[in-house]
């Protein structure tokens, strides 16, 4: 079983420390390695906020998250006696020099020590915050700046935001979090494809009939319906998250493991992307945007209800996306993804070409192909659809059953979630697991293409019930390829 290594004395000083991620993801992911073991005792946690708050007052904060958020065998008080030692709280508004001089103060006396600022903000603060980390003499050798997601909300605004950041980091110090690359099955992708010969040698447009990958929320906009209506699923979603998985399945193998050979595939797979333009945007994508309907059979209202007014913005995206490489011509990857759909997922389905011949007598419906389903939530694991035969003397009779990967049921040792990894490798210097300038650039080039052919044919969004699996036209979108969109079990 995996062990768990301690990393280096550390000061990790979190921006917006009391804000909702703050308390729902990056403190408990420290509770839970501090808990098992992987922090010196002189490690140390300073959350900055605009906020007047005593030290106390923050510990009690944190420990309040923690109950809530942790589950009930999780919080260990011998633990928490630890953990709440390391805690710090300083006032700090960026714009305003009294902030900035405390936490030079608390910093100082360890000038040498490894230093992490999470950037926990609003992406428009990125480049000021590491103006005044610079001014006040906070960025040292060992310094690390993390940038939560969007880098920005086109490929300008990032731009702009990376120069800003880029000023006074080096790339090489600056980690742009995506916490689907953290997952277990996200990590798992490599070790599938590079450590198994029977499936590299099959992982291209020969064998390969086409790639799904499928992001599902259950839940609508909620009361952050005003801040989605500026972001909107392609820019949330489809940019980062969907994006990197596409470059996992499809990039070429890498030298080696190293984070540089491992960024440079991806880029390739970034950049062999084939535009969608004016011409193909209605055939290659679908927007649509959830009205009223029932969710578990309660009735639920639609995002122009939420939001309290008409809007343009989409909730649900379907694409067909093409690699233009040897690799992959002609096989499509189709991403899909939205808010307010039957359940909440996110899967990657390798779907294998059919038999070139059967020996067999033959179904209506032939023999089923394999399938490769890679499931990264919920109930992370992987399952590969084989053809047996079924017992008994009934004739020769075919049918497909999974051979079944059960994380849950297969590893002992609880692994660590998404944000407890990133974390860890931010520690270690390792930006193996981080978008690197280019491949932002990159990505957002290719985005960009897709909103401006919505803006320039005036493609709005199709209303879908809440509740079902988008807009009519998603399935027209593969259906039009011959093929469905897989539903487990279908």
């Amino acid at each position: 079983m995996a062990q768990f290594v301690p990393v280096d004395t550390f000061d990790l000083v979190i921006f917006g420390g009391t804000g909702d991620l703050s308390q729902r993801k990056l403190l408990p992911a420290l509770f839970h390695r501090d808990r098992d073991g992987q922090f010196t005792p002189e490690s140390r946690i300073v959350a900055l906020s605009r906020g007047e708050m005593t030290n106390e007052a923050f510990i009690k904060l944190v420990r309040g998250a923690l109950e809530t958020y942790l589950d009930e065998d999780k919080f260990e008080p011998e633990v928490w006696d630890r953990f709440s030692k390391r805690l710090h709280y300083i006032t700090l508004d960026i714009t305003t020099p009294d902030g900035w001089k405390s936490l030079a103060r608390l910093l100082e006396p360890e000038s040498n020590r490894c230093r992490v600022f999470y950037l926990a903000l609003i992406p428009a603060l990125f480049g000021e915050t590491a103006k005044q980390l610079s001014e006040h003499g906070l960025i040292n050798e060992g310094s690390r700046i993390v940038l939560e997601k969007p880098v920005g909300s086109d490929r300008d605004s990032a731009r702009e935001i990376n120069d800003g950041v880029g000023r006074f980091f080096n790339e090489r110090q600056i980690y742009r979090i995506d916490h689907y690359l953290g997952k277990e099955t996200v990590q798992n992708l490599s070790a599938l494809r590079f450590a198994n010969a029977l499936l590299e040698p099959l992982w291209n447009r020969t064998h390969i009939d086409h790639v799904q990958i499928t992001v599902s929320e259950h839940i609508g906009t909620g009361n952050r319906a005003q801040f989605y209506d500026r972001t909107g699923a392609l820019r949330d979603m489809v940019q980062n998250h969907m994006l990197q998985l596409l470059c996992l399945v499809a990039m070429e193998p890498p030298l080696s493991m190293h984070h540089d050979e491992l960024r440079n595939e991806k880029i390739k797979v970034l950049r062999a992307l084939r535009p969608i333009t004016p011409k193909n945007v209605a055939r290659a994508t679908v927007r649509g945007q959830y009205k009223q309907g029932a969710v578990d059979g309660q009735a639920v209202p639609g995002y122009a209800d939420e939001l309290g007014a008409e809007s343009n913005t989409e909730t649900f995206v379907a694409i067909r996306a093409d690699v233009d490489n040897w690799r992959w011509q002609g096989t499509p990857f189709y991403l899909r993804t939205g808010k307010r759909l039957p359940e909440k997922t996110s899967e990657i389905v390798i779907q294998f070409r059919s038999i070139a011949h059967s020996i067999f007598e033959e179904r209506e419906d032939g023999i089923e192909p394999n399938r490769l389903v890679i499931r990264l939530q919920p109930d992370e694991g992987v399952r590969l659809s084989m053809v047996t035969k079924e017992p008994g003397p009934g004739g020769f009779t075919l049918r497909s059953l999974p051979l079944n990967l059960s994380f849950n049921e297969t590893y002992e040792l609880g692994y660590p979630d998404a944000y407890e990894r990133l974390l860890m490798e931010v520690l270690r210097g390792n930006p193996a697991l981080f978008m690197r300038r280019d491949e932002v650039d990159a990505a957002w080039s290719w985005i960009d293409k897709i909103r401006n052919a919505w803006d320039s044919t005036g493609m709005a969004p199709l209303l879908y019930s809440a509740g079902t699996w988008g807009p009519t036209a998603s399935a027209v979108l593969i259906d039009r390829d011959d093929r469905s969109w897989y539903q487990d079990g279908s």
